[in-house]
C-alpha cells in the first residue's frame, strides 16, 4: 500500500495547541518525532520510512508544537520535558495507552524523555542521533549546531542558508532533492516561526535539558541506539554516555552516514528497526 501526505494527514485538539499528524497501518503502534532543524516535519523526516514500517504495525508520524501544520507556540523552556506533556496529551486525546518510539535528534530527546517521565505508556525506543546526551571527545557545540541556530539569527532565513545547514545533516549531499530543500523552506518561513523560532539558544545554550544527567540507569525499556559514523551536528560520542548509562541499550553505527540515518541508510534502518521492534 502507498501511503500519501494528505491521505493519512489528521488533526488532534489538544489543550491550546493543534497538532497535526499522519497516521497508517494496523497493530501497536509507533511514534515517530522529527528533529528540530529549520522547516522540520515529521513527514520531511520520515517519508522514506513510514511505507515499510506500517507492514508491521500502526505508524503515527507527529509535527511538534512550532513545526508543520501544528500550532505554533513559540520558545518554550525546557523543550524536552513540553513536548514531553504534549507526546502524553496527544496520546490521551487519541486513545493510545502504550506505543514504541522512533526520535531523531530533538525527537530522539524528546522519546527519552518521555520514557523517562512515562516507562509504563512506552515500549521500545529507538533514539537516532538523539538530544540530551554528552560528546566526551568533540568540541560543543559543531559546525551543524553553529548553522542552525544562525539561520533564524538576523529574521532573514534564505534558501542558501538552508542548503548550507541541509548538507551538514547528511554524508552524501546528493540526497537531498530540490523538492524536499523548497519543502523545508517554505516552512521555514512561516511568519509565527520567525518572529520567534524555538530552537534558539538562550544564553549561548539551546532550552534543551541534559538528559544524561536524568536516571537513565532506572530506565528498564528496551532501546536501540542508531547514529551516523559521520553525524557533524551530534557527534558518534554523544550516544557513548546513554550507551554506558541505559541498562538495556545497544547502539547500531551506520558508516558514511550523517545526522539522517532514516534518510540516508533508509532501507537497512527501515529492517533494523522493524526487526528490533518484532523482537
Amino acid at each position: 500500500m502507498s501511503y500519501t501526505f494528505e491521505a493519512t494527514s489528521r488533526m488532534a485538539e489538544l489543550d491550546g495547541v493543534s497538532l497535526h499528524y499522519h497516521d497508517m497501518g494496523e497493530g501497536f503502534p509507533t511514534i515517530l518525532i522529527h528533529g528540530g532543524g529549520p522547516g522540520a516535519t515529521g513527514w520531511s523526516n520520515y517519508q522514506r520510512n513510514v511505507e515499510d514500517l506500517a507492514k508491521k504495525g500502526r505508524v503515527i508520524v507527529i509535527d511538534l508544537p512550532n513545526y508543520g501544520r501544528s500550532t505554533k507556540v513559540g520558545p518554550q523552556p525546557g523543550l524536552f520535558r513540553y513536548y514531553s506533556g504534549v507526546v502524553r496529551e496527544f496520546m490521551d486525546k487519541i486513545g493510545i495507552e502504550k506505543a514504541n518510539f522512533v526520535g531523531n535528534s530533538l525527537g530522539g530527546g524528546t522519546s527519552l524523555k518521555f520514557a523517562l517521565d512515562n516507562p509504563e505508556r512506552t515500549g521500545k525506543v529507538i533514539l537516532m542521533g538523539a538530544g540530551g546526551g554528552l560528546p566526551i571527545f568533540s568540541a560543543m557545540p559543531t559546525e551543524g549546531l553553529r548553522r542552525m541556530f544562525a539561520y533564524y539569527a538576523d529574521g532573514k532565513p534564505t534558501r542558501e542558508r538552508l542548503r548550507d545547514f541541509i548538507d551538514m545533516m547528511v554524508f552524501d549531499g546528493s540526497q537531498i532533492s530540490d523538492e524536499l530543500l523548497e519543502q523545508r523552506y517554505q516552512n521555514s518561513i512561516d511568519p509565527e516561526v520567525v518572529a520567534a523560532p524555538s530552537i534558539l539558544p538562550r544564553n549561548g545554550k539551546p532550552a534543551i535539558e541534559d538528559l544524561w544527567r536524568e536516571d537513565l540507569a532506572g530506565l528498564e525499556n528496551e532501546v536501540l541506539i542508531i547514529w551516523g559514523r559521520e553525524d557533524r551536528v551530534l557527534p558518534l560520542d554523544s550516544s557513548f554516555i546513554l550507551l554506558n548509562r541505559l541498562p538495556n541499550a545497544r547502539l547500531h553505527v551506520f558508516p558514511n552516514c550523517g545526522h539522517w540515518a532514516q534518510w540516508e541508510k533508509a532501507s537497512e534502518f527501515n529492517e533494523l528497526v522493524a526487526n528490533f521492534i518484532a523482537a
